[in-house]
């Protein structure tokens, strides 16, 4: 049986996805902070505006490190941890900075995870919005 290696997420990917997301984000007149981590959760690329609120870095962070660690797009996940939902202790059950509002999403390169994009700093759908964006300049 033979397995073909997937090419991780490069540093190059990474930025185009940093600026791909700020360039929504501006044309939005939104500031934010955006994270992109390695398939290992490792820190490719971070770059928070001058004029984003400091806690959008945090955020954007996390959000990326919660769509890799779960391989699903936090805005999936939101629901899931409400006090109804079935992991509703998931968020205070493990010792990991993860973080379930939208803005977060994985990132694939032939079905296979191999990193994620977090984006903080305007309103859930819009950081979502503004992740989505950046992804479509990898295809």
């Amino acid at each position: 049986m033979s397995t073909t290696a997937i090419v991780p997420l490069t540093t190059d990917e990474a930025e185009t996805l940093v600026t791909a997301a700020r360039t929504a984000a501006e044309a939005a007149g939104v500031t934010v902070s955006v994270t992109v981590l390695d398939a290992g959760g490792h820190l490719l690329a971070f770059r928070r505006d001058d004029r984003a609120v400091l806690i959008s870095g945090e955020t954007s962070t996390r959000k990326a490190y919660t769509a890799l660690q779960l391989n699903a797009p936090t805005a999936d996940l939101v629901d899931l941890v409400k006090p109804d939902g079935p992991f509703h202790s998931l968020p205070t059950a493990l010792d990991q900075p993860l973080l379930f509002i939208a803005g977060g999403l994985p990132l694939h390169r032939d079905s296979r995870l191999i990193g994620a994009i977090g984006v903080g700093g305007g309103t859930p759908e819009q950081d979502h919005g503004f992740a989505q964006a950046s992804i479509k300049e990898l295809s």
